[in-house]
């Protein structure tokens, strides 16, 4: 029988430990030392309160720390059914380290019974490479056969290649990307995969600005993908 994940504690202001944290206050989510998000909040009366220990780096919010264990306390209490959906979004040429991180990601949320949706978005010249596409789609199904059962197999829908996951029953399920003891808080894996996608978004916008420089000026300047598709 699998242990029921324990909720830990949340360390606030001079609890956190570490040197530095992502911090999510108002419209900004920016890495700061710890020491000045402390600032920050102190300047701004209020607390500095660790919502993912987890994430590298841990992500903290700035908030009054009694109103937001109040509306944390009111919000499970009245919250209605929400759709038991997840998604996790892929790039064709994404590297192993951040693999890992959303397939631990789509294993925890399929540990706490959501269905998860997996998209890969082509960009640009990406296209040409729909059949890498399919390949890093096939590798995640392949990774998460012992969590999930595949609702709906991978299909292009324009730019986007969709796949959709089902948990597979609780007892049945053998994690590959964290150990089965580890603890998991859903929130924290929330907000680590929120602070990941914004990182991500931010990237893709900069990579798309220099793809549309790039055909202004008529030079093609391959992604990693193309150029290991030339070589082989």
């Amino acid at each position: 029988m699998k242990r029921r994940p324990r909720q830990p504690r949340t360390r606030v202001n001079d609890r956190i430990r570490s040197p530095e944290i992502r911090v999510i206050y108002g419209e900004h989510n920016v890495v700061l030392p710890t020491h000045k998000a402390l600032s920050k909040a102190k300047q701004l009366g209020l607390d500095l309160v660790e919502i993912a220990p987890h994430a590298k780096p841990p992500v903290c919010r700035i908030v009054d720390y009694g109103k937001y264990k109040y509306e944390q306390s009111k919000q499970k209490k009245t919250d209605k059914p929400k759709k038991r959906e997840k998604e996790v979004k892929f790039r064709v040429n994404i590297g192993d380290h951040d693999y890992s991180i959303k397939m631990t990601h789509a294993e925890d949320f399929l540990a706490h019974g959501f269905k998860v949706r997996i998209q890969l978005q082509f960009r640009g010249r990406q296209m040409a490479h729909k059949d890498l596409g399919f390949k890093l789609m096939d590798r995640v199904k392949e990774d998460l056969e012992t969590m999930a059962h595949v609702d709906l197999e991978p299909k292009l829908n324009n730019r986007n290649i969709l796949m959709m996951l089902s948990p597979l029953p609780s007892e049945k399920q053998k994690r590959k990307f964290r150990p089965e003891d580890e603890e998991v808080d859903l929130e924290e894996v929330e907000a680590a995969h929120a602070a990941q996608e914004d990182d991500e978004s931010d990237e893709h916008d900069e990579h798309d600005e220099h793809d549309e420089h790039d055909e202004h000026d008529g030079n093609e300047v391959p992604s990693g993908d193309e150029e290991d598709t030339q070589d082989s």
